[in-house]
């Protein structure tokens, strides 16, 4: 079954930088779609703050969420991947990385400190992004004979995110439907061409 809920999450990517006690806390707010660009993200925050004394990070991946991992690399445990997701989790992010570089100034925070400054940090990169809504969508092929089109093309206009047309023997549009609009669609296309036109579901396209 196709998701049909959508999920919030980051719209580019951000650098806000915090002091606390002479630390630096550097937070990087990332939007990623999979494992693969996390990896790869996560290599470059490594590879630029080389120096750095940690690079603390927190990610959750769409559908749900329950696709996460968080790390203190170093620090006491709890004390700063959880914040970072802690954040995450509240704002409702998902397909979001958000890493969090330290550079110790000298004077320790301890660890209820700690919770506070990367929390913190993770929340000011937040606050500096633009949050968006992904609508999960479906694809579908319509076929509609040509008499049809008066009727259908407007209804492919109307809810289409995207689409292709091509016109053969009968009229092909090649659609794309956000997931939680598509049982409407396909009952509409039905509906408005006296079943006449119809409706496939398609691998992605």
């Amino acid at each position: 079954m196709a998701l049909v809920k959508p999920f919030k999450s980051i719209g580019t990517r951000v650098r806000q930088e915090l002091k606390v006690r002479g630390s630096r806390f550097i937070g990087t707010a990332i939007p990623v779609s999979g494992r693969d660009d996390i990896d790869r993200e996560l290599a470059e925050i490594r590879k630029e703050f080389w120096d750095a004394t940690h690079n603390c990070y927190a990610w959750r991946l769409a559908p749900d969420g329950l696709q996460y991992r968080f790390s203190d690399d170093g620090e006491p445990t709890g004390s700063a991947g959880k914040p970072i997701l802690f954040v995450m989790q509240q704002r409702e992010l998902l397909n979001t990385l958000v890493v969090v570089t330290r550079y110790f100034g000298g004077v320790k925070l301890g660890v209820g400190g700690l919770v506070r400054a990367y929390g913190d940090a993770a929340a000011q990169a937040l606050n500096a992004t633009d949050i968006i809504t992904t609508y999960p969508s479906s694809n579908y092929r319509v076929f509609t004979p040509y008499e049809d089109m008066k009727v259908v093309r407007p209804l492919v206009e109307r809810y289409a995110l995207k689409f292709e047309e091509e016109f053969l023997d009968v009229v092909t549009y090649t659609v794309t439907i956000r997931s939680d609009h598509a049982e409407e669609f396909q009952a509409l296309i039905t509906e408005s061409s006296q079943g006449r036109a119809g409706v496939v579901g398609i691998e992605g396209k």
